[in-house]
């Protein structure tokens, strides 16, 4: 009994054995912080790893420029009670949530596809296709929606066309791209 009990030790103790058996069990990349460096590395697309830096700038830039929004809004309607003041503080942050949520999926999902199963090249690349087309959809979003006391004149057709929209009209260029984004992630399963 103590020759079983030494054996299943030696077979316990031995870093080798057990480091073979790491081998076959994917490198854990915990949660969202941990997706960004893990998905870089384990996505052989040259676009798709030039859009990681990218999302992960974007991401904490809107995120900054809501966090002081909402402080700003805060400090003005501070004093007020409950009611509209409190509901449009919630949609501010859900506004925010909308347009970062876009920026980090693509990241997430090529993370988790890779740790997960064996995802390919043509995936990888077409999902960061689609999420730079995101962020161009962002910009049209902005020119559609500026204030026109913002707008500078324009000698070109595009921008003007683009200012010459109802500003409601800026939510349809990022809601197609995320749609396209979706699009992709399911056809190239």
């Amino acid at each position: 009994m103590t020759d079983a009990t030494a054996e299943q030790s030696v077979t316990t103790d031995d870093p080798a054995a057990a480091g073979d058996a790491d081998d076959d069990r994917p490198e854990p990349y915990n949660g969202l912080p941990g997706a960004f460096p893990y998905a870089f590395r384990a996505s052989d697309s040259l676009l798709f790893k030039a859009y990681v830096p990218v999302a992960l700038f974007l991401s904490a830039a809107i995120t900054l420029v809501f966090v002081f929004g909402l402080v700003t809004q805060l400090a003005a309607t501070g004093s007020v009670r409950g009611g509209t003041f409190t509901f449009s503080r919630s949609f501010f942050l859900f506004i925010g949530l909308l347009l970062v949520a876009p920026l980090l999926a693509p990241v997430l999902s090529v993370a988790r596809r890779h740790r997960r199963t064996a995802s390919s090249v043509a995936y990888d690349r077409a999902l960061g296709l689609s999420a730079f087309l995101f962020i161009g959809s962002l910009y049209l979003a902005l020119l559609t929606s500026a204030p026109a006391e913002l707008r500078e004149p324009t000698q070109s057709t595009v921008v003007g066309f683009f200012y010459s929209l109802p500003p409601l009209a800026g939510i349809v260029p990022p809601l197609l791209a995320t749609l396209l984004m979706y699009l992709t992630h399911r056809l190239l399963r």
